[in-house]
């Protein structure tokens, strides 16, 4: 279990470096940024890259709702849920923390201008209502888990989990970045807005109920989806699998 943690908060820190980290340091730099799609394809590549890394060690979760998930779906343990979420935030924040030291060194850095922070209502990038903002975090976050359920089945094909569960991911953060800048993962949101230190804290509630629902539908579907005997094989042991592929 210690190894699995360590992969798993190792995991989390490069999604959130990564991801917070390209909106933060480059999406608006000041002659030629990665915009919202740059942005999209470094969480994407984020998720990619740590799953071929560590995948085969935890079963790259690198989310609480991912755990949640996948825990419905039939796959992963009751006991070892507090464990891999505790991992999970604890490597968000360390990422919050490392990147906090590196834009502070810019001047004029503010952190309360959002910090790559999620919000709705005034602190949506598009002024979308928390109904709205609801809806997309509950419904992005149930089909990532549909994906990575579906792409890690012992039926899907070997080794391709990884790209599928990245571009998944790609696609989500290109469809509602203008909502909520994203969160289907509350690491990712409780590891950005405790630097940003006001609104983001206030609304943080939100980024840790949704996204956890949605997953916990995700799994359920899935699993009322698949024959009793094709979802038994958990990630890990997919990982494992697509290393040795």
């Amino acid at each position: 279990m210690g190894k699995r943690c360590l992969a798993e908060f190792f995991g989390t820190f490069w999604l959130v470096f990564g991801g917070c980290g390209s909106a933060v340091l480059a999406a608006a730099f000041p002659d030629l940024g990665i915009g919202f799609a740059g942005v999209a394809l470094a969480f994407g590549l984020t998720v990619v890259t740590m799953a071929y890394a560590v995948g085969h060690i935890s079963g790259g979760h690198f989310n609480p709702a991912v755990t949640f998930g996948v825990w419905a779906g039939g796959r992963f343990a009751t006991k070892d849920i507090v464990p891999y979420v505790v991992s999970q935030v604890a490597g968000g924040l360390a990422a919050g923390a490392v990147l906090y030291v590196i834009a502070s060194g810019k001047t004029g850095f503010d952190p309360t201008a959002g910090f790559a922070s999620n919000g709705y209502g005034a602190h949506s990038p598009g002024g979308y209502t928390l109904a709205a903002c609801m809806v997309a975090e509950f419904v992005l976050t149930a089909f990532f888990l549909l994906v990575i359920h579906g792409a890690t089945d012992k039926r899907a094909p070997a080794g391709f989990a990884p790209l599928a569960i990245g571009l998944a991911l790609t696609l989500i953060h290109l469809v509602s970045i203008p909502v909520t800048n994203t969160s289907v993962n509350p690491a990712r949101s409780t590891g950005v807005a405790l630097f940003q230190g006001s609104w983001a804290v206030d609304q943080l509630w939100m980024f840790w109920l949704v996204p956890i629902l949605g997953g916990i539908v995700g799994g359920v579907v899935y699993r009322c989806l698949s024959a009793p005997e094709a979802g038994s094989q958990d990630l890990g042991a997919v990982h494992k699998s697509a290393a040795r592929a």
